[in-house]
Protein backbone atom coordinates (compact mmCIF):
# COMPACT_ATOMS: atom_id res chain seq x y z
CA UNK A 1 0.00 0.00 0.00
CA UNK A 2 1.09 3.33 -0.85
CA UNK A 3 1.70 6.20 1.76
CA UNK A 4 -0.89 8.05 0.25
CA UNK A 5 -3.26 5.15 0.00
CA UNK A 6 -2.06 4.46 4.12
CA UNK A 7 -2.82 8.31 4.88
CA UNK A 8 -6.64 8.03 3.15
CA UNK A 9 -7.56 5.08 5.29
CA UNK A 10 -5.59 6.59 8.46
CA UNK A 11 -7.56 10.33 7.59
CA UNK A 12 -11.10 7.96 7.37
CA UNK A 13 -10.33 5.81 10.34
CA UNK A 14 -10.01 8.71 12.29
CA UNK A 15 -13.17 10.25 11.41
CA UNK A 16 -15.28 7.44 12.00
CA UNK A 17 -13.45 6.81 15.49
CA UNK A 18 -11.57 9.73 17.00
CA UNK A 19 -14.47 10.93 19.09
CA UNK A 20 -14.77 7.01 20.92
CA UNK A 21 -11.14 7.15 21.21
CA UNK A 22 -11.37 10.75 22.97
CA UNK A 23 -14.31 9.24 24.91
CA UNK A 24 -12.08 6.33 26.00
CA UNK A 25 -9.35 8.47 26.92
CA UNK A 26 -11.27 11.24 28.96
CA UNK A 27 -12.86 9.07 31.16
CA UNK A 28 -9.32 7.18 31.97
CA UNK A 29 -7.39 10.97 31.98
CA UNK A 30 -10.53 13.08 32.76
CA UNK A 31 -9.31 15.78 31.15
CA UNK A 32 -10.93 16.09 27.70
CA UNK A 33 -8.45 18.79 26.39
CA UNK A 34 -5.25 16.18 27.37
CA UNK A 35 -7.55 12.98 25.87
CA UNK A 36 -7.73 15.15 22.80
CA UNK A 37 -4.09 15.80 22.45
CA UNK A 38 -3.45 11.86 23.78
CA UNK A 39 -6.00 10.75 20.74
CA UNK A 40 -3.85 12.92 18.10
CA UNK A 41 -0.68 11.60 19.22
CA UNK A 42 -1.91 8.00 18.46
CA UNK A 43 -3.12 9.37 15.04
CA UNK A 44 0.85 11.10 14.24
CA UNK A 45 1.73 7.27 15.34
CA UNK A 46 -0.55 5.95 12.70
CA UNK A 47 0.53 8.14 9.94
CA UNK A 48 4.15 7.08 10.64
CA UNK A 49 3.80 3.35 11.23
CA UNK A 50 0.28 2.03 8.98
CA UNK A 51 2.58 3.32 5.65
CA UNK A 52 5.07 0.93 6.22
CA UNK A 53 3.63 -1.89 8.85
CA UNK A 54 0.25 -1.90 6.64
CA UNK A 55 -2.95 -0.57 8.16
CA UNK A 56 -3.99 -3.37 10.98
CA UNK A 57 -6.99 -5.51 11.18
CA UNK A 58 -8.81 -3.52 13.33
CA UNK A 59 -7.83 0.26 13.07
CA UNK A 60 -9.96 1.88 15.80
CA UNK A 61 -8.85 -0.86 18.24
CA UNK A 62 -5.06 -0.06 17.19
CA UNK A 63 -5.28 3.66 17.73
CA UNK A 64 -7.57 2.81 21.13
CA UNK A 65 -5.13 1.08 22.51
CA UNK A 66 -2.18 3.21 21.03
CA UNK A 67 -3.95 6.27 22.88
CA UNK A 68 -4.30 4.36 26.14
CA UNK A 69 -0.82 3.19 26.36
CA UNK A 70 0.35 7.10 25.79
CA UNK A 71 -2.39 8.02 28.73
CA UNK A 72 -0.80 5.70 31.21
CA UNK A 73 2.53 6.25 30.49
CA UNK A 74 1.49 9.98 30.62
CA UNK A 75 -0.62 9.46 34.13
CA UNK A 76 3.28 7.53 35.35
CA UNK A 77 5.94 10.47 34.33
CA UNK A 78 3.43 12.66 36.38
CA UNK A 79 4.54 10.60 39.44
CA UNK A 80 0.97 10.58 39.84
CA UNK A 81 0.29 6.94 39.33
CA UNK A 82 -0.90 5.59 42.49
CA UNK A 83 -3.87 8.75 42.72
CA UNK A 84 -4.61 8.17 39.53
CA UNK A 85 -5.24 4.41 39.84
CA UNK A 86 -7.37 4.72 42.45
CA UNK A 87 -9.27 6.88 40.31
CA UNK A 88 -9.84 4.73 37.23
CA UNK A 89 -10.08 1.39 38.93
CA UNK A 90 -7.92 -1.51 40.36
CA UNK A 91 -4.78 -3.27 39.31
CA UNK A 92 -6.71 -5.71 37.16
CA UNK A 93 -8.35 -2.42 35.11
CA UNK A 94 -4.51 -1.39 34.58
CA UNK A 95 -3.97 -5.14 32.94
CA UNK A 96 -6.58 -5.74 31.22
CA UNK A 97 -5.33 -1.88 29.59
CA UNK A 98 -2.01 -3.01 28.79
CA UNK A 99 -3.77 -6.71 27.34
CA UNK A 100 -5.21 -4.74 24.74
CA UNK A 101 -8.69 -5.42 26.39
CA UNK A 102 -11.79 -2.38 27.19
CA UNK A 103 -12.18 -0.69 30.38
CA UNK A 104 -15.08 -2.08 31.56
CA UNK A 105 -17.38 0.68 32.18
CA UNK A 106 -18.33 1.43 35.94
CA UNK A 107 -21.32 -0.66 37.11
CA UNK A 108 -23.38 3.00 38.10
CA UNK A 109 -23.01 3.94 34.46
CA UNK A 110 -26.93 3.78 32.96
CA UNK A 111 -25.40 3.87 29.20
CA UNK A 112 -22.40 1.70 28.98
CA UNK A 113 -21.06 3.88 26.01
CA UNK A 114 -17.99 6.50 25.98
CA UNK A 115 -19.42 8.81 23.63
CA UNK A 116 -22.39 9.60 24.87
CA UNK A 117 -20.65 10.14 28.01
CA UNK A 118 -18.07 12.93 26.58
CA UNK A 119 -21.66 14.33 25.38
CA UNK A 120 -23.33 15.25 28.17
CA UNK A 121 -19.80 15.95 29.72
CA UNK A 122 -19.32 19.10 27.27
CA UNK A 123 -23.04 19.89 27.51
CA UNK A 124 -22.45 20.38 31.65
CA UNK A 125 -23.95 23.62 32.82
CA UNK A 126 -21.01 24.94 33.47
CA UNK A 127 -20.28 26.28 30.65
CA UNK A 128 -22.32 29.02 28.57
CA UNK A 129 -24.48 27.18 25.67
CA UNK A 130 -22.42 28.34 22.55
CA UNK A 131 -19.18 26.55 24.47
CA UNK A 132 -21.38 23.55 24.96
CA UNK A 133 -22.28 23.97 21.01
CA UNK A 134 -19.08 24.26 19.77
CA UNK A 135 -16.61 21.63 22.32
CA UNK A 136 -18.98 18.70 21.23
CA UNK A 137 -19.18 19.54 17.37
CA UNK A 138 -15.28 19.57 17.82
CA UNK A 139 -15.03 16.33 19.98
CA UNK A 140 -17.95 14.45 18.69
CA UNK A 141 -18.28 15.83 14.76
CA UNK A 142 -15.13 15.79 14.12
CA UNK A 143 -16.06 19.40 12.49
CA UNK A 144 -12.94 22.03 12.04
CA UNK A 145 -13.50 25.42 13.55
CA UNK A 146 -14.13 26.93 10.41
CA UNK A 147 -17.26 24.51 9.46
CA UNK A 148 -18.52 24.63 13.46
CA UNK A 149 -18.28 29.08 12.32
CA UNK A 150 -20.50 28.26 9.56
CA UNK A 151 -22.92 26.67 11.03
CA UNK A 152 -23.08 28.75 13.94
CA UNK A 153 -22.89 31.82 11.41
CA UNK A 154 -20.08 33.36 13.57
CA UNK A 155 -16.70 34.56 12.58
CA UNK A 156 -14.03 31.22 13.33
CA UNK A 157 -12.19 32.73 15.87
CA UNK A 158 -14.51 33.37 18.30
CA UNK A 159 -15.48 29.73 18.03
CA UNK A 160 -11.73 28.60 18.50
CA UNK A 161 -11.71 31.04 21.62
CA UNK A 162 -14.96 29.45 22.48
CA UNK A 163 -13.73 25.62 22.51
CA UNK A 164 -10.18 26.71 24.39
CA UNK A 165 -12.45 28.36 27.04
CA UNK A 166 -14.57 25.48 27.36
CA UNK A 167 -11.88 22.52 27.91
CA UNK A 168 -10.26 25.31 30.40
CA UNK A 169 -13.39 25.50 32.10
CA UNK A 170 -13.79 21.90 32.65
CA UNK A 171 -10.44 21.36 33.75
CA UNK A 172 -10.02 24.37 36.40
CA UNK A 173 -13.98 22.97 37.63
CA UNK A 174 -12.30 19.50 37.94
CA UNK A 175 -15.37 18.36 36.31
CA UNK A 176 -15.56 14.64 35.93
CA UNK A 177 -15.94 12.74 32.73
CA UNK A 178 -19.07 10.50 33.75
CA UNK A 179 -22.91 10.52 33.10
CA UNK A 180 -24.92 13.04 35.66
CA UNK A 181 -26.95 11.21 37.91
CA UNK A 182 -30.71 10.70 37.27
CA UNK A 183 -32.32 14.03 38.16
CA UNK A 184 -29.72 16.01 36.71
CA UNK A 185 -30.12 14.64 33.15
CA UNK A 186 -33.13 16.73 32.39
CA UNK A 187 -31.60 19.66 32.77
CA UNK A 188 -28.78 19.09 30.26
CA UNK A 189 -31.34 17.02 27.60
CA UNK A 190 -31.90 20.34 25.51
CA UNK A 191 -28.24 21.10 25.23
CA UNK A 192 -27.45 17.46 24.17
CA UNK A 193 -30.45 16.98 21.45
CA UNK A 194 -29.41 20.51 19.92
CA UNK A 195 -25.68 19.43 19.29
CA UNK A 196 -26.84 15.23 18.20
CA UNK A 197 -29.07 18.00 15.52
CA UNK A 198 -26.34 20.05 14.30
CA UNK A 199 -24.03 16.78 14.07
CA UNK A 200 -26.57 15.25 12.12
CA UNK A 201 -27.16 18.19 10.24
CA UNK A 202 -23.64 18.91 8.69
CA UNK A 203 -23.85 15.29 7.94
CA UNK A 204 -26.85 15.94 5.90
CA UNK A 205 -25.79 19.15 4.30
CA UNK A 206 -22.08 19.77 4.78
CA UNK A 207 -21.45 23.57 5.13
CA UNK A 208 -18.05 23.39 2.97
CA UNK A 209 -15.68 21.70 1.15
CA UNK A 210 -16.04 18.74 -1.83
CA UNK A 211 -18.65 16.83 -0.27
CA UNK A 212 -22.14 17.46 -0.46
CA UNK A 213 -22.94 15.10 2.60
CA UNK A 214 -21.16 13.12 4.95
CA UNK A 215 -23.01 10.16 5.82
CA UNK A 216 -20.82 9.20 9.00
CA UNK A 217 -22.01 12.21 10.75
CA UNK A 218 -25.64 11.40 9.90
CA UNK A 219 -25.01 7.94 11.17
CA UNK A 220 -23.13 8.96 14.29
CA UNK A 221 -25.96 11.21 15.25
CA UNK A 222 -28.40 8.34 14.72
CA UNK A 223 -26.26 6.35 16.80
CA UNK A 224 -26.07 8.73 20.12
CA UNK A 225 -30.23 9.57 19.11
CA UNK A 226 -30.94 6.15 19.31
CA UNK A 227 -28.84 5.62 22.83
CA UNK A 228 -31.11 8.29 23.94
CA UNK A 229 -34.23 7.24 23.02
CA UNK A 230 -33.41 4.18 25.11
CA UNK A 231 -31.93 6.25 27.92
CA UNK A 232 -34.75 8.42 28.59
CA UNK A 233 -37.60 6.70 26.88
CA UNK A 234 -40.09 8.86 28.45
CA UNK A 235 -38.73 12.10 26.76
CA UNK A 236 -41.10 12.62 23.48
CA UNK A 237 -38.60 15.03 22.54
CA UNK A 238 -35.92 12.82 22.18
CA UNK A 239 -38.21 10.27 20.04
CA UNK A 240 -39.13 13.61 18.01
CA UNK A 241 -35.56 14.26 17.22
CA UNK A 242 -34.94 10.52 16.41
CA UNK A 243 -37.93 10.70 14.21
CA UNK A 244 -36.79 13.70 12.11
CA UNK A 245 -33.04 12.50 11.79
CA UNK A 246 -34.78 8.66 10.80
CA UNK A 247 -37.23 10.37 7.94
CA UNK A 248 -33.76 12.81 6.55
CA UNK A 249 -31.45 10.32 6.79
CA UNK A 250 -33.97 7.79 4.47
CA UNK A 251 -33.12 10.53 1.76
CA UNK A 252 -29.59 10.34 1.56
CA UNK A 253 -29.18 8.22 -1.67
CA UNK A 254 -31.55 10.14 -3.30
CA UNK A 255 -29.88 13.59 -2.51
CA UNK A 256 -27.01 12.81 -4.98
CA UNK A 257 -27.83 12.28 -8.34
CA UNK A 258 -25.63 9.80 -11.00
CA UNK A 259 -24.02 12.60 -12.03
CA UNK A 260 -22.32 12.93 -8.21
CA UNK A 261 -23.88 16.69 -8.19
CA UNK A 262 -26.78 17.24 -5.42
CA UNK A 263 -30.47 16.40 -6.37
CA UNK A 264 -32.65 18.88 -4.07
CA UNK A 265 -35.88 17.24 -2.55
CA UNK A 266 -38.63 18.19 -4.67
CA UNK A 267 -36.14 16.44 -7.67
CA UNK A 268 -35.61 13.20 -5.75
CA UNK A 269 -36.12 9.82 -7.10
CA UNK A 270 -38.69 9.07 -4.17
CA UNK A 271 -38.15 5.43 -4.98
CA UNK A 272 -34.14 5.45 -4.04
CA UNK A 273 -35.76 6.64 -0.56
CA UNK A 274 -34.49 3.99 2.75
CA UNK A 275 -38.37 2.72 3.12
CA UNK A 276 -37.03 1.34 6.39
CA UNK A 277 -35.40 4.47 8.07
CA UNK A 278 -39.00 6.13 6.89
CA UNK A 279 -40.81 3.56 8.96
CA UNK A 280 -38.79 3.98 11.58
CA UNK A 281 -38.90 7.56 11.98
CA UNK A 282 -42.92 7.44 11.31
CA UNK A 283 -42.96 5.12 14.32
CA UNK A 284 -40.61 7.00 16.75
CA UNK A 285 -42.75 10.29 15.86
CA UNK A 286 -46.41 8.06 16.66
CA UNK A 287 -43.88 7.82 19.91
CA UNK A 288 -43.15 11.05 20.32
CA UNK A 289 -47.22 12.30 20.10
CA UNK A 290 -48.38 9.38 22.54
CA UNK A 291 -46.33 11.17 25.11
CA UNK A 292 -47.34 14.39 24.75
CA UNK A 293 -47.37 17.92 22.92
CA UNK A 294 -44.87 17.86 20.11
CA UNK A 295 -41.89 20.37 20.81
CA UNK A 296 -39.11 21.76 18.12
CA UNK A 297 -37.81 18.78 17.02
CA UNK A 298 -41.67 16.31 17.32
CA UNK A 299 -42.48 19.31 15.14
CA UNK A 300 -39.86 19.09 12.24
CA UNK A 301 -40.84 15.31 12.47
CA UNK A 302 -43.61 15.92 11.83
CA UNK A 303 -43.06 18.08 9.23
CA UNK A 304 -40.51 15.83 6.83
CA UNK A 305 -43.25 13.31 7.24
CA UNK A 306 -45.39 15.29 5.16
CA UNK A 307 -42.71 14.49 2.39
CA UNK A 308 -42.16 10.93 3.69
CA UNK A 309 -46.17 10.00 3.06
CA UNK A 310 -46.70 12.08 -0.64
CA UNK A 311 -45.94 9.30 -3.17
CA UNK A 312 -44.43 12.96 -4.90
CA UNK A 313 -43.81 16.59 -4.80
CA UNK A 314 -47.09 17.30 -5.93
CA UNK A 315 -49.16 15.08 -3.39
CA UNK A 316 -47.30 16.93 -0.35
CA UNK A 317 -49.79 18.28 1.91
CA UNK A 318 -48.19 22.02 1.71
CA UNK A 319 -51.23 23.63 3.90
CA UNK A 320 -50.43 21.64 7.10
CA UNK A 321 -46.66 21.59 6.41
CA UNK A 322 -47.21 25.37 6.32
CA UNK A 323 -50.04 25.41 9.54
CA UNK A 324 -46.84 23.25 10.77
CA UNK A 325 -44.21 25.49 10.49
CA UNK A 326 -46.19 28.38 11.93
CA UNK A 327 -46.55 26.41 14.88
CA UNK A 328 -42.77 25.54 15.07
CA UNK A 329 -42.15 29.23 14.35
CA UNK A 330 -44.55 30.25 17.58
CA UNK A 331 -42.71 27.10 19.73
CA UNK A 332 -38.82 27.58 18.89
CA UNK A 333 -38.85 31.27 16.85
CA UNK A 334 -36.40 31.17 14.48
CA UNK A 335 -34.92 33.24 11.27
CA UNK A 336 -34.45 30.05 9.44
CA UNK A 337 -37.37 28.04 10.35
CA UNK A 338 -39.44 31.05 8.90
CA UNK A 339 -37.62 31.31 5.89
CA UNK A 340 -38.67 27.20 5.77
CA UNK A 341 -41.64 28.54 6.90
CA UNK A 342 -41.98 30.57 3.33
CA UNK A 343 -41.06 27.66 1.23
CA UNK A 344 -44.07 25.73 2.74
CA UNK A 345 -46.54 28.93 2.01
CA UNK A 346 -45.23 29.12 -1.05
CA UNK A 347 -46.03 26.04 -2.15
CA UNK A 348 -49.53 26.34 -0.30
CA UNK A 349 -50.96 29.47 -1.61
CA UNK A 350 -48.55 30.95 -4.69
CA UNK A 351 -44.81 32.16 -4.51
CA UNK A 352 -46.47 36.06 -3.87
CA UNK A 353 -47.64 34.50 -0.29
CA UNK A 354 -44.15 33.00 0.38
CA UNK A 355 -41.96 36.03 -0.92
CA UNK A 356 -43.73 38.51 1.04
CA UNK A 357 -42.17 36.28 4.14
CA UNK A 358 -39.02 36.63 2.90
CA UNK A 359 -38.95 39.97 2.43
CA UNK A 360 -39.60 40.78 6.12
CA UNK A 361 -36.34 38.19 6.37
CA UNK A 362 -33.79 40.20 4.38
CA UNK A 363 -33.24 42.68 7.40
CA UNK A 364 -32.20 39.50 9.72
CA UNK A 365 -29.07 39.97 10.74
CA UNK A 366 -28.26 36.19 11.59
CA UNK A 367 -29.40 35.50 7.94
CA UNK A 368 -27.24 38.22 6.29
CA UNK A 369 -24.50 35.52 5.44
CA UNK A 370 -26.54 32.54 5.16
CA UNK A 371 -26.99 31.22 1.38
CA UNK A 372 -30.41 29.77 1.71
CA UNK A 373 -31.71 32.90 1.81
CA UNK A 374 -31.15 34.62 -1.67
CA UNK A 375 -31.49 31.32 -2.76
CA UNK A 376 -35.20 30.76 -1.83
CA UNK A 377 -35.84 34.60 -2.65
CA UNK A 378 -34.54 33.23 -5.97
CA UNK A 379 -36.86 30.30 -6.62
CA UNK A 380 -39.75 32.57 -5.44
CA UNK A 381 -39.25 35.08 -7.66
CA UNK A 382 -38.74 32.83 -10.63
CA UNK A 383 -41.67 30.92 -10.23
CA UNK A 384 -43.19 34.84 -10.45
CA UNK A 385 -41.37 35.54 -13.51
CA UNK A 386 -38.86 37.83 -12.03
CA UNK A 387 -36.37 36.21 -13.88
CA UNK A 388 -33.53 39.15 -13.92
CA UNK A 389 -33.95 39.46 -10.24
CA UNK A 390 -34.03 35.72 -9.55
CA UNK A 391 -30.20 35.65 -11.46
CA UNK A 392 -29.28 38.03 -9.20
CA UNK A 393 -30.67 36.48 -6.59
CA UNK A 394 -28.82 32.94 -7.18
CA UNK A 395 -25.71 34.03 -7.84
CA UNK A 396 -25.68 35.75 -4.86
CA UNK A 397 -26.40 32.37 -2.84
CA UNK A 398 -23.38 31.32 -5.12
CA UNK A 399 -21.38 33.77 -3.78
CA UNK A 400 -22.36 33.03 -0.10
CA UNK A 401 -22.05 29.35 0.38
CA UNK A 402 -18.83 27.52 0.98
CA UNK A 403 -20.30 23.95 -0.42
CA UNK A 404 -18.20 23.62 -3.83
CA UNK A 405 -21.45 21.08 -4.47
CA UNK A 406 -23.93 23.75 -3.68
CA UNK A 407 -21.96 26.80 -5.82
CA UNK A 408 -22.61 24.90 -8.82
CA UNK A 409 -26.17 24.49 -8.27
CA UNK A 410 -26.66 27.86 -7.59
CA UNK A 411 -24.61 29.13 -10.48
CA UNK A 412 -26.71 26.94 -12.77
CA UNK A 413 -29.91 28.37 -11.27
CA UNK A 414 -28.21 31.79 -11.74
CA UNK A 415 -28.10 30.93 -15.72
CA UNK A 416 -31.65 29.30 -15.85
CA UNK A 417 -33.51 30.53 -12.65
CA UNK A 418 -36.76 28.57 -13.95
CA UNK A 419 -34.84 25.31 -14.52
Amino acid sequence: MGVDDAHRRVEAVWRIESARVIGGLARIVNDIGLAEELAQDALVIALEQWPVDGVPDNPGAWLMLTAKHRAIDLLRRRNTYERKLEEVGRDLELRRWAAEEEVEDALDDPVGDDVLRLLFTACHPVLPAEGRLALTLRLLGGLTTGEIARAFLVPEPTVGQRISRAKRTLADRRVRIEMPPPDELGGRLSSVLEVVYLIFNEGYSATAGHHWTRPSLCEEALRLGRILAGLMPDQAEVHGLVALMEIQASRLRARTGADGGPVLLLDQDRRLWDRLLVRRGLESLERAEALGTLGPYGLQAAIAACHARASSADDTDWERMAALYRLLVHVSPSPVAELNRAVAVGMAYGPARGLEIVERLTAERALAGYPQLPAVRGDLLARLGRLDEARAEFGRAAGLTRNEHERVLFLARAKDPEG
